[in-house]
């Protein structure tokens, strides 16, 4: 939630980057520009968000549908990919000229409210430009910050274990809800001894996951102010996955890096890896096996930590049109043909509504669908954790020198003390 790289991988890993054709829409619609208001009472206001041509094509799909039914109102759009995005949303940020409405994530709320970009949509709420009944799963509090809402879910997701199904048949090994990281532990030798293959593809920069972990030991990733762990928290769990690769249980990182951007499960360097449940497709796509989504461990047996995560759509605070604004949001995760349109491209549909009008038929989002429900149905989901401002730089480093940890290029105690370093800088600043 996601977010640093975590959230681009929710663009399910398809390739990145914009062509003419996919920035195409009606004539009224291009790239860039100002909002405003034409002679005719028209307004248009500026759309921006991050992912791969595909996303493109299904949000225009959906532009024309809001068009159709707001004729007053125009959206010019522009996409890149995540890395990018935010360089350009901060430049426009700083000068004063941001996107009317852009996907967000859960990290940059704190961030881009004390820089006083946010617009605040509680007050459209109130005069009925925007709705939030019908959410799924307690997800219409996902983008209330201090009282205020910053941003509106318009998918959900959730952290699962994606496995290679005949491996961990061949391997006797069945994850159930409630299973124990003792339960885990065993389940990856067992793989390694009777498959030959590892058994994860390795726990170091899975920030999510050790969030989870950290919330089934009354911890958090984060608090509303900082890191809600020590360092020698983190010195255990870096100290567990370097273990892990040692004993040929998790895969050894320098020939993941060698198969990137496929991952180690679909090259079958692995038999399962720790990533959001609405990822399956892409190992779909990738391997020549079967896949499926298993429970996360738990501590006690029950606690799992989970929660629904979601990428959202924020306003600006600079917007000269509020009320078109969240009229725009509230068709985007209302309308039922745009759930049609954009499937689980962002996540399951955040509101019952969207959810009952997407009927998956492939298996994978079958899978997503079958899982999260189950999630909800188990009880094991409670509110996220709260991202402090600077989340966003500490997700990055994070990963940065978990990667360099697994890579061998620092040691345990290097990479906790670099990582606490630049998380305190962040987290002040």
């Amino acid at each position: 939630m996601g977010t640093s790289r975590n959230v681009e991988r929710r663009t399910i890993f398809k390739a990145a980057g914009a062509t003419a054709a996919t920035l195409s829409l009606a004539a009224t619609t291009g790239c860039g520009g100002d909002s405003g208001t034409s002679a005719d009472g028209t307004v248009t206001i500026r759309y921006a968000w991050w992912g791969a041509e595909d996303r493109a094509q299904r949000i225009n799909k959906t532009i024309a549908l809001f068009e159709k039914k707001y004729p007053k109102i125009k959206v010019k759009t522009d996409f890149q990919p995540y890395t990018d995005f935010w360089k350009k949303f901060n430049t426009q940020a700083s000068g004063g000229n941001p996107p009317d409405v852009f996907q967000n994530a859960i990290a940059f709320l704190r961030k881009y409210d004390a820089k006083n970009v946010l617009l605040d949509l509680d007050e459209q709420v109130k005069a009925g430009n925007l709705s939030m009944d019908g959410f799924r799963a307690g997800l219409e509090k996902f983008g209330e910050i201090d009282g205020k809402l910053l941003g509106v879910p318009v998918g959900s997701n959730s952290m699962a274990l994606v496995i290679d199904k005949p491996v961990y048949t061949r391997a006797g090994v069945k994850p159930k809800q409630g299973w124990t990281w003792d339960d885990f532990d065993a389940a990856m030798k067992k793989i390694r001894d009777r498959t030959g293959r590892a058994g994860d593809s390795g726990m170091y920069g899975v920030m999510y996951l050790y969030d989870l972990y950290l919330r089934q030991n009354g911890k958090a990733f984060f608090t509303d102010e900082g890191l809600g762990f020590t360092e020698a928290d983190l010195t255990d769990w870096w100290t567990k996955a370097k273990k892990g690769v040692q004993e040929g249980v998790f895969a050894d990182a320098k020939k993941v890096a060698q198969v990137k951007p496929k991952s180690a499960v679909s090259a079958e360097l692995a038999a399962s890896e720790f990533t959001w449940d609405n990822f399956t497709v892409r190992y779909t796509a990738e391997g020549k096996s079967e896949y499926g989504l298993a429970t996360i461990p738990t501590t006690d047996g029950k606690k799992t930590g989970q929660y629904l995560g979601s990428l959202m759509l924020s306003g600006s605070k600079r917007t000269q049109h509020p009320k078109e604004v969240a009229q725009f949001i509230d068709f985007m995760v209302h309308d039922p043909e745009v759930a049609k349109i954009m499937g689980y491209d962002r996540g399951v549909p955040a509101t019952q509504a969207q959810f009952d009008a997407y009927k998956p038929t492939d298996e994978a989002d079958k899978a997503i669908a079958a899982y999260e429900t189950s999630l909800v149905s188990a009880g094991v989901l409670e509110p996220i954790t709260p991202h402090p401002n600077g989340a966003d730089i500490c997700e990055s480093a994070f990963l940065r020198i978990a990667e360099e940890l697994a890579l061998g290029t620092r040691s345990v105690d290097e990479a906790v003390k670099q990582f606490f370093t630049e998380s305190k800088t962040a987290l002040v600043g």
